[in-house]
Order: C-alpha cells, then sequence, then structure tokens
C-alpha cells in the first residue's frame, strides 16, 4: 500500500478534502473520480470520509494511492535479476541490460522483458515506465511503482525536472564538434520500424558533445524531447550513425552487436519528497572496448 499524508495547516482550516487532495498531494480529477469510490481510500484522522468534508487545523489528510490489482493482465512476471541502481517506496532506477525489450511485444514472442522482471521483483502486475529504452539501448531508467507516481513523473518528462544524459559512439567525427541537431520526426510509411526526418513531424531536439574524436567518436548526447529513436535517427541523418546501429547505419556484429548507445545518467526532481536524485550508470562493456583503453567515458 502506497498511502500518502497531508496535516492541515491553521490556513488550510476550512478547505474540503477534494481542495487539499488536489492541492497538496497533487492527485488529478480524474483519479480522484475512481479514488473517492474506493472503500476507505480517504481518511481524515483514521476515519473514511468523503471529499466534501471540510478539515479543521491539525487533522491528517490520507489517500491510499495504490495501484488496483489486475491493471496489466498481459504481463507475464518472470524471474529475471534487476540491476539496481536506487529505489524507494515510489520509484526504481534501473540499469538496463542490452538485447531485452521493455514490453511484450506484438511482432515477437518475449521470454524475458524489463516488465515482467519488474512485476515479479515488485510481486505485482502493474508496470509504469517512464523513460523507455530501445531493446538495444543500455543503461538509467526509471520505473514508477504505481500510475499515480508515473503520472507525475511525466508531468517532468522533458523539463529541467527531468534530465536525460546518453553516451554514444559514433562513426566518425561530427562538425561542428558540438551544437544541436534539430530535425522534426515521423514514422517511415514504408516500415514498422523506422522513423524518417520529416518536415511535417514532430519536433525533435538533440544537443551534442565530442568527447573523444576519433573514427569512432564518444560523444555526449542530450536529448531535449523524446521522439521514437531520436538519437539514432539524429545522428544518422547528419552522417555520423551510431556503431552497429542496423536500421539507421550499417549492421556490424564484429563490431558491437547492437546500436552503442547507453543511458548514461539521470538526473531527477522525485515527485513526492521533492529532492533530487543523480544517477548514473557505467559504460558497458561492449562499448568500452570501442574506445582507447585509457579512456575516461564519463
Amino acid at each position: 500500500m502506497r498511502l500518502l499524508t497531508h496535516t492541515v495547516t491553521p490556513q488550510e482550516a476550512g478547505l474540503p478534502v477534494r481542495t487539499l487532495l488536489r492541492r497538496q498531494l497533487r492527485i488529478s480529477g480524474s483519479f480522484l473520480a475512481k479514488l473517492k469510490w474506493r472503500p476507505g481510500a480517504i481518511t481524515l484522522n483514521g476515519i473514511p470520509v468523503i471529499v466534501s468534508t471540510r478539515t479543521e487545523a491539525g487533522d491528517v489528510l490520507a489517500a491510499d494511492v495504490s495501484d488496483l490489482p489486475g491493471e496489466n493482465p498481459h504481463i507475464r512476471p518472470v524471474a529475471y535479476p534487476l540491476d539496481i541502481l536506487w529505489e524507494d517506496e515510489d520509484l526504481l532506477l534501473l540499469n538496463k541490460p542490452a538485447g531485452i525489450a521493455i514490453h511484450p511485444s506484438a511482432l515477437t514472442e518475449e521470454t524475458v522483458t524489463v516488465a515482467g522482471a519488474v512485476c515479479h521483483y515488485l510481486r505485482t502486475d502493474s508496470f509504469h515506465c517512464v523513460n523507455r529504452l530501445d531493446r538495444g539501448t543500455t543503461g538509467v531508467m526509471a520505473v514508477a511503482k504505481t500510475g499515480y507516481i508515473h503520472r507525475l513523473c511525466m508531468e517532468s518528462l522533458h523539463t529541467d525536472s527531468f534530465l536525460r544524459e546518453y553516451r554514444g559512439i559514433c562513426l566518425g567525427t561530427p562538425q561542428p564538434s558540438s551544437g544541436a541537431i534539430d530535425l522534426p520526426i515521423s514514422r517511415d510509411p514504408g516500415s514498422l520500424l523506422r522513423r524518417t526526418v520529416d518536415p511535417m513531424g514532430l519536433p525533435a531536439r538533440t544537443l551534442y558533445e565530442t568527447l573523444l574524436p576519433g573514427e569512432l567518436s564518444l560523444l555526449q548526447l542530450l536529448p531535449q524531447t523524446g521522439r521514437t529513436h531520436q538519437l539514432r535517427l539524429h545522428l544518422s541523418a547528419v552522417g555520423h550513425p551510431l556503431a552497429g546501429d542496423w536500421l539507421y547505419g550499417t549492421e556490424a556484429p564484429t563490431l558491437i552487436p547492437r546500436p552503442a548507445l547507453h543511458s548514461y545518467r539521470l538526473r531527477l526532481l522525485h515527485p513526492v519528497t521533492r529532492r533530487w536524485l543523480d544517477v548514473t550508470a557505467p559504460l558497458p562493456e561492449d562499448m568500452r572496448r570501442l574506445l582507447p583503453p585509457d579512456c575516461d567515458p564519463a
């Protein structure tokens, strides 16, 4: 159970429960419409109340924002080890390995998914991914433990309260060595998977900086938007696809069997505690092998 509480201040005395749930606990109108029908989900001093109840100073308002069972019946829990970088009662920050999809795919039969592994670990059937990573992408990803936390995280995604930093290894050295790529993206009408640069597509912006130039260059990548395949497509579009990118560049299994892309750092403002979290995941071995031995990938 995830129980949120708030102690009514003298300034808030007289306000209805509904107002405090929306204002102080940041419960959305749509969620509140469901929550108020759950028996015992909203209490005042431990006693179930209706949302129109008036409060007094010192009252303790509580709301159970847990997920209800059966919200994701298609997810099959599976015992698979998770590399947990940080965890509390609201968030799970993972270091995702390569080769594992986030969700079950309609195109392939997935035995192991991040969703299934998380559901097994949390003993739940609910899965709320905040920053989705491609199957071949490694590194830091955030999972919310409830739909309530997921909504708060998604409100901060692509803002200064949720910063994502990637490492990529591309072919050649971009010129200039740092800058911004502003190219709109849409679906490729001839493919189920590919995206394409399209003047009529959705805006997409990527900041980049070359950390180590060469035939294979190490880049810092900062997506300012979150389009599918954005980093891969943007680098390909400027003539420097990621090493191993079979979809937007050239497949190179002897070099690296996947696109050389890693979610290196996640810095976010915790949606409940309002404290900053700053978590990094080290560059995986298959990408480190592409760099000089004395290179510092950070």
